[in-house]
């Protein structure tokens, strides 16, 4: 794509964002997608065909590649009411994780006057969206799995089970499979999991979004910050283009932004990108 080419090049639509994305500060995931390339399309294709449908979905990708964006883009397409819920297995403690995801009753802690819905009766009517679901206990995969086969949780303490309405879409960075074979993840959730499923190709898989992506995050980072939006030199489009990026559009956020703040000129040039030589 040549210089010239890429500022004329329409602005990033398709494109999904987090809400407020351009406000927010940098984090660990990936805050936006294009559509450009021709696998993306693809995967854009398969993810609206999924979305009204009330099946489960399972998200497969690396890490820093938007698999909370493509969930998130399911629930606005589907025809549920309630929230969107979003919960990282891996930050949840292994004692409490019962409580957590499932609830308890009142009393049940010390101090809980109250009760707790927890965040899958928090999702009711709306979707729950567990990240790296591989990190959940077996224990409670297996009262996961009997809570969205019987439509009903039994919160921690409580003595009668409570409805609830939830479609679950999960992510995970590996192959769930494996993790089946080696006695770490419940076989019936995979196979409950696996009956929509979506792989989210890698940044470096899907070339044709690289360049609009960074244009995207050029721009929202130039009227953050109140500079000039610069061009991107055609040498430092090749180098984006061949990079591998292994931490992938979380990554490619970072470079943009660091080679906004060193830039002194009209131009992005090799120099200003964090990106290690061949």
């Amino acid at each position: 794509m040549s210089h010239s080419n890429l500022q004329d090049h329409p602005a990033p639509q398709p494109l999904l964002t987090f809400p407020d994305a351009e406000k927010s500060p940098l984090s660990i995931r990936a805050k936006a997608l294009v559509f450009f390339d021709p696998r993306s399309r693809r995967l854009r294709e398969e993810m609206e065909q999924l979305a009204p449908l009330d099946l489960p979905v399972l998200i497969r990708g690396e890490s820093g590649s938007g698999k909370e964006l493509l969930a998130r883009h399911i629930h606005r397409g589907s025809d549920r009411s309630g929230l969107f819920v979003s919960v990282n297995c891996g930050a949840i403690s292994p004692t409490y994780a019962d409580a957590e995801l499932f609830g308890y009753a009142a009393g049940t802690h010390s101090g809980s006057a109250s009760s707790r819905a927890g965040w899958f009766g928090s999702a009711t009517g709306g979707t729950l969206y567990l990240d790296e679901i591989a990190d959940l206990p077996l224990p409670i995969q297996i009262k996961l799995l009997s809570a969205l086969e019987n439509h009903e949780v039994t919160r921690v303490g409580a003595q009668q089970p409570s409805p609830v309405d939830v479609r679950l879409v999960a992510a995970t960075s590996i192959d769930l499979s494996r993790a089946v074979a080696a006695g770490k993840f419940h076989e019936r959730l995979y196979r409950y999991l696996s009956e929509g499923r979506l792989d989210l190709p890698a940044l470096r898989e899907q070339p044709g979004n690289i360049l609009p992506l960074a244009e995207y995050f050029l721009g929202i980072y130039s009227q953050r910050l109140d500079f000039p939006m610069p061009l991107i030199s055609e040498a430092a489009q090749k180098l984006l283009e061949a990079h591998y990026w292994p931490g992938n559009t979380r990554e490619l956020e970072n470079v943009i932004h660091f080679a906004l703040l060193v830039s002194s000129g009209e131009e992005i040039l090799p120099e200003h990108l964090s990106l290690p030589t061949r």
